[in-house]
This record gives C-alpha cells, sequence and structure tokens, in this order.
C-alpha cells in the first residue's frame, strides 16, 4: 500500500498543468503523508447538483490523506489510504456518485519493497516517464474533516518485481481520461481502474 508520496509542483504549476484556476491553494511543493493535506481537483458541486450545464470549472481544493473507517473496523484511529474493493458498501456510494470522485496529483509515489541483502526492506520511488505530474484516481468522504483514499488496481511487472500485490490506480496523461473519472457514470469510469504500464515506469531504490 502506497504510504508515501511527492508532489513537487506547487499550485500554480498544478493549475496550469490541469487547466485550472490558480485559486488560493497554498500548496508549496513536497512530501505527502497519510494524515496530512494535500491538493485534490474535484469536478465541483454545481455540476453533479444540477446547477451547471457540465461545463463547471474543476476545483483544487486541499483534503486529508486518509478517511474515517467503517464502525466495524478493528482499529478505528486507523484512517483508510486506498481502496481496493470498489463493490464494498464503504465505498459504493461515492465511487457510483461522480461529485465524490476526484484526482490527485503527485510527481511520484514511495512502495515498501522487497529486502535487501542487508535484512532491511527498501523504498521503491516510481515515477512516469511520459507524465512528470500525474494524476491518481481517488474518490473523497465527506466527515468533518474531507479526507480522500487512492483507488488501487492490480499490480504491474515493475510492482510486482518489488513485491507489492498492488498498486495506485494512475490515470493516462491526457484530460479526457481526468474528466471521464470526474464526471462519467461509474460503468466508463471504473474502465479507468487498471495497472500502468511499467514501461511507461522509472524506478528509484533506497
Amino acid at each position: 500500500m502506497t504510504m508515501l508520496y511527492r508532489l513537487d509542483a506547487d499550485a500554480a504549476a498544478i493549475a496550469r498543468a490541469f487547466g485550472l484556476e490558480v485559486g488560493e491553494d497554498p500548496w508549496a511543493g513536497g512530501y505527502v503523508a497519510p494524515g496530512s493535506f494535500a491538493p485534490v481537483i474535484t469536478a465541483g458541486r454545481e455540476f453533479i447538483a444540477g446547477r451547471g450545464d457540465g461545463r463547471q470549472p474543476r476545483r483544487m481544493v486541499p483534503r486529508l490523506w486518509g478517511v474515517p473507517p467503517p464502525p466495524s473496523a478493528p482499529d478505528a484511529a486507523r484512517p483508510v489510504l486506498s481502496v481496493r474493493n470498489t463493490d464494498s458498501p464503504f465505498w459504493i456510494g461515492n465511487l457510483r456518485n461522480p461529485e465524490f470522485r476526484c484526482i490527485v496529483p503527485a510527481t511520484a509515489f514511495m512502495e515498501w519493497g522487497a529486502s535487501g541483502p542487508d535484512g532491511k526492506r527498501r523504498q521503491h520511488w516510481f515515477t512516469c516517464a511520459d507524465q512528470p505530474l500525474f494524476a491518481f484516481a481517488a474518490v473523497w468522504k465527506d466527515s468533518e474533516v474531507p479526507g480522500f483514499a487512492l483507488l488501487t488496481s492490480p499490480p504491474n511487472a515493475a510492482l510486482k518485481q518489488a513485491g507489492r500485490d498492488a498498486m495506485p490506480v494512475i490515470l493516462p496523461p491526457h484530460r479526457g481520461a481526468h474528466e471521464l473519472w470526474l464526471r462519467a457514470g461509474w460503468d466508463r469510469a471504473s474502465a479507468l481502474l487498471e495497472p500502468y504500464s511499467s514501461s511507461l515506469m522509472q524506478e528509484a531504490v533506497r
């Protein structure tokens, strides 16, 4: 499970890359860890609520990485960072409603990989060779502090080699895919939940 990622672009650069209004997001760039705020991009409530015509501007807003777990969770204090089962009752309503889908900009993400010769686990950092600033597919939940979770897919060859059984969903590098995730019905949006090509990724082990 992804436990750390980087977003080495400030709010203005993110807005330019994703065709957004700059707004007042204070993000200056850096690491994003669970329980911290990061920029996410939504379609805006106006479109979903029927007060717009589908051409409302997308919004970039800060949200917390991690959502409160369901009451049945064994550890009620541990936030949920990722979505593995899209048919879970905990997620199904939010995922089927485009209002709650979002995209999360990033420049790299970290996965703990297999142990090295010294027996210690290694950090594997992954970037996308075809898009220096890419977008995770995500969903957010409205709670006391709105938070988001990353969608996952089966691992590609690079993640399998690192010993992982899942990877975050990285959207294709065009705004059409972003709009599909943010606005389309679930039957079309869910088709984006597939592994990113390992041939388009670069890896650094630390």
